[in-house]
């Protein structure tokens, strides 16, 4: 039996994944509101696909508890997060997960952490907690480190086919659990040390950060000369060996807008490019902010009531707000403007955050300047209803006439 630790955005689709593919599997999350939702047949967040692979699972008797279970293989997918101030790091609910796990396995259990870290993070912060508490490492408790690779949007299809890195201290353990991954992964599985996994899963959604801060700063020189950004990349991504990202108006999630920060919190002095890059990134809200104010100045607005910001997720089609340059960009205007912004995403149906509507024939009626931050299927198959509205694109996905771009 399988125990995955953390129902999240990551953890669930991997229970959900194993037990359809026929290993028995108990899901664990300290959240009993979460845990009893699943329990009466719900998910918990959308993703295609993902209510079919739940009735698989439920039909393959998955089970779901606040309870720790005593088993000998334990995946740990729990949240990361950042200090913001040094940049680091935070494992302590990985570390309380693994402190938990140790007072209910048996000897020879292997502990496999799905959670994004820095290089080095098992070694300084998961060890040492084993250690302590009198288990001898590679005998009684086996240690790995298999992150997942996986977008919202397309956490299905992408568990399936995409290939995986699972890193270990002995080349049988590694194997072993790749052959638990190969239940379900199409994809090739690559079996190295645990600290390699630790730095290419950071590595990889740096390299796309870094990418996308040379795509805003693009957009910044092009702004301020006056050239079609857009046209540009659409251009130089012709030659066979450039491939340009594209601008936005900041980067969300849970990867791309953290993970590299580790890199910078542990490597201040050498993590040069990658802090540049991150500032660009995080300070693209405040640009767009700008840009609203310029746009709003050009046509003789005053009233910032009128101005509606549509998309509130960090990413098209999902209903992940985590990092949302939106919610960036609403904190920045509370400091700046003295009406608030309007918002509107066909995805968030609660009352997140001022000013929020819930319809969007409504939220069109209420602003005269829609701010496009997110290019959710729905606006682009409703691009003819902001006809006669001010439109700012920060996607690039509205063709209308007078559309004002990055």
């Amino acid at each position: 039996m399988v125990n995955v630790i953390g129902l999240g955005y990551i953890g669930l689709p991997t229970a959900l994944m194993l037990a359809s593919h026929g290993v028995e599997v108990v899901g664990t999350d300290y959240n009993e509101a979460l845990v009893a939702t699943l329990n009466e047949g719900r998910t918990t967040f959308k993703e295609d696909g993902l209510e079919e692979l739940f009735a698989d699972a439920v039909g393959a008797g998955i089970r779901f508890t606040t309870e720790y279970q005593v088993t000998d293989t334990y995946i740990v997918s729990v949240p990361t997060p950042y200090d913001k101030f040094s940049k680091k790091v935070d494992p302590r609910y990985v570390v309380a997960a693994i402190e938990t796990i140790l007072g209910r396995c048996p000897k020879g259990a292997a502990i496999v952490v799905e959670s994004t870290v820095s290089p080095g993070t098992i070694d300084k912060s998961i060890r040492p907690v084993i250690q302590a508490r009198g288990f001898v490492i590679g005998e009684d408790i086996h240690l790995v480190h298999a992150p997942e690779r996986i977008i919202p949007g397309n956490m299905v299809y992408e568990l399936l086919h995409n290939d995986r890195t699972v890193g270990a201290d002995s080349r049988e353990v590694g194997e072993k659990i790749r052959a638990l991954y190969a239940s379900f992964c199409q994809g090739q599985i690559v079996v190295t040390d645990i600290k390699t996994a630790e730095m290419t899963k950071v590595v990889e959604n740096t390299f796309r950060a870094v990418n996308i801060a040379f795509a805003n700063e693009l957009a910044k020189i092009c702004r301020h000369d006056g050239m079609d950004v857009y046209e540009i990349i659409r251009i130089c991504n012709m030659h066979p060996r450039v491939n340009i990202l594209q601008p936005g108006p900041g980067v969300g999630g849970h990867c791309i807008s953290v993970d590299p920060w580790f890199l910078v919190g542990d490597y201040p002095s050498l993590a040069k490019v990658i802090d540049e890059s991150m500032k660009t990134n995080d300070g693209m809200p405040d640009f767009v902010l700008e840009r609203i104010h310029q746009i709003m100045l050009e046509n003789g607005m005053t009233d910032t009531s009128r101005v509606g910001l549509y998309g509130l997720t960090y990413k098209e089609d999902v209903d992940d707000c985590r990092e949302s340059p939106t919610l960036q960009l609403l904190e920045s205007q509370a400091r700046h403007l003295a009406s608030p912004l309007k918002c509107y995403d066909p995805f968030i149906t609660e009352d997140l955050v001022p000013g929020q509507h819930h319809e969007l024939d409504a939220f069109l009626k209420d602003v005269d300047l829609v701010v496009i931050m997110v290019g959710h299927s729905q606006i682009r198959q409703n691009m003819d209803k902001l006809a006669g509205k001010l439109v700012f694109d920060t996607r690039n996905c509205c063709q209308l006439p007078g559309t004002y771009r990055l």
